[in-house]
């Protein structure tokens, strides 16, 4: 029996896990910010990437002590990495993963790419991760790949939360028509005015300020309600990933084919699947022979199925199985 390193850093968080070549998952870490990009402008380049590296090795190694193993016992290991952005970055982090002994063959890509393998395990397909941000990546079945990076505009739960926000100020102000937006912020922030909402998420002095992402749940909740400001936000965004995810297609030559459209990311996951299926629409009227799945896993299983294949090991069902059973509690993964 050998064993497997898996880790997806990103920039909310850097999950490692450690698991057996059958599967079993041993142990689970979750560190912070792992993208080498994420602190530019208050940080130099050189000290951004240190401080990433830093965050990734103390939480690969508190893993693999969790599982009572050292660097030298890990066969395999995958890494799914925001940041992974050009091709010196790819180099960069693997010979910095290399140099930490972190594993005897290593297999290293973008975050995009690790979620893609997460929804189709042969990582072959489109996939869209709709969280925080957005990234999308693809890659056919020779192994030509393409992934987001600065490529694209900003989306996901950021740019949606924002867009809540604006609908409700506009709407106060009259500006634009009124928002059941704006009753459902209200009582979420149990708070009386349009005013007194404002107050509490942007003043310096405010105990309440929050990234915009929280309020994107609240923006889809009134979307499936009915409430038509916030229905086209989702159609305007679910556009925006739909196109970027054709262009992928395209990139790797997968345009023409009935290719898996792997979806992720917790604004993929709200209950009422609006958003899911405003980009699943898109595509299909260009690519309609195209397969869209709801990824069953997180990018972290996607960096371990990558370490496994590394190994030589076939993904099987038991093995799948496996996975599932021993999977860390939902806390780890929460954003």
């Amino acid at each position: 029996m050998s064993y497997i390193l898996a880790v997806d850093a990103g920039n909310t968080k850097t999950i490692a896990l450690v698991a057996r070549s059958d599967g079993r998952i041993l142990s689970s870490v979750r560190g912070g910010c792992g993208d080498i990009y994420n602190v530019f402008g208050r940080l130099s380049p050189e000290e951004s990437a240190k401080q990433a590296l830093e965050t990734v090795e103390t939480t690969v190694r508190s893993a693999l002590a969790e599982a009572g193993l050292g660097p030298e016992s890990i066969e395999a290991a995958g890494f799914s990495m925001a940041g992974a952005d050009w091709p010196e970055d790819l180099v960069f982090l693997h010979d910095a993963m290399a140099e930490r002994g972190f594993g005897r063959h290593i297999r290293l890509v973008n975050d995009a790419i690790g979620a893609l393998y997460a929804g189709t395990i042969d990582g072959v397909g489109v996939s869209v991760a709709c969280g925080t941000g957005l990234a999308i990546g693809a890659r056919a079945a020779g192994g030509r790949e393409w992934h987001s990076g600065f490529w694209i505009e900003s989306s996901g739960a950021h740019v949606i939360g924002n867009e809540a926000l604006r609908l409700v100020k506009r709407a106060y102000l009259g500006l634009d028509p009124p928002t059941s937006l704006t009753g459902r912020l209200l009582a979420h922030f149990e708070l009386d005015t349009v005013s007194e909402l404002l107050h509490a998420l942007t003043a310096r002095t405010s105990s309440r300020r929050q990234s915009p992402a929280a309020l994107a749940r609240l923006l889809l909740d009134e979307a499936a309600a009915g409430d038509g400001a916030a229905k086209r936000v989702v159609e305007q965004q679910g556009t925006i990933c739909a196109d970027y995810a054709l262009a992928a297609a395209r990139q790797v030559g997968l345009e023409s084919e009935p290719f898996i459209l792997s979806l992720s990311g917790g604004v993929m996951r709200h209950p009422s699947r609006l958003f899911g299926d405003a980009v699943i629409s898109r595509v299909r009227s260009t690519a309609p022979e195209v397969r869209p799945v709801l990824s069953q896993f997180e990018p972290v299983i996607g960096a371990l199925f990558m370490a496994l294949d590394a190994a030589g090991v076939r993904v099987d069902g038991p093995l799948l199985e496996r996975i599932r059973e021993s999977l860390p509690p939902a806390a780890v993964f929460a954003t």
